[in-house]
């Protein structure tokens, strides 16, 4: 098994190209050979301002659009019930991938921040990739430690597949 990505482009106007979906995988790769993540799958969604107000809203509460949401599926609550799957004598469970979870990109935030930083909108896609991959690892950066840690995660990765500022 490896790595997967399973990518949507169809809810915002910028083409995502095929170099730019082989870079994505390619930073999966690493990162999750960084991670000792072997295998598994990531949905990326690719959506405009709009829409990540929306979520953003919805599912933290921030009441304005951001860069990258992520939504790991390994989060397990307590009051979460377990699936019990009942199979016959002569029926076998199929695989199913281990999904990591759903990471979405906002482009224009992805364009305007590449702007601003001034590099290319590559390496600004790659490192919202990475640093929503690391996300649903459960990596976060709520203080200056864990927020160090996860940027040197980041651009080491970054680094590997030639993406630097």
């Amino acid at each position: 098994m490896s790595l997967n990505l399973a990518w949507n482009n169809e809810q915002q106007d910028k083409e995502i190209t095929e170099p730019m979906i082989a870079m994505l995988e390619q930073l999966l790769n690493l990162a999750g050979e960084a991670e000792g993540v072997a295998e598994g799958e990531v949905a990326l969604t690719f959506v405009d301002d709009e829409q990540i107000h929306e979520l953003n809203r919805d599912y933290r509460g921030i009441d304005r659009p951001t860069d990258v949401l992520s939504f790991a599926m390994n989060e397990t609550v307590d009051e979460e019930l377990d699936i019990v799957y009942e199979l016959d004598e002569d029926e076998e469970m199929e695989e199913m991938p281990d999904v990591l979870g759903d990471i979405i990109i906002s482009v224009p935030r992805t364009i305007l921040q590449s702007e601003e930083y001034g590099h290319s909108f590559e390496r600004e896609l790659g490192f919202l990739f990475v640093h929503g991959f690391l996300h649903l690892l459960g990596y976060d950066h709520q203080d200056e430690a864990s927020e160090a840690e996860m940027m040197g995660k980041q651009e080491a990765v970054l680094a590997q597949a030639g993406l630097t500022r």
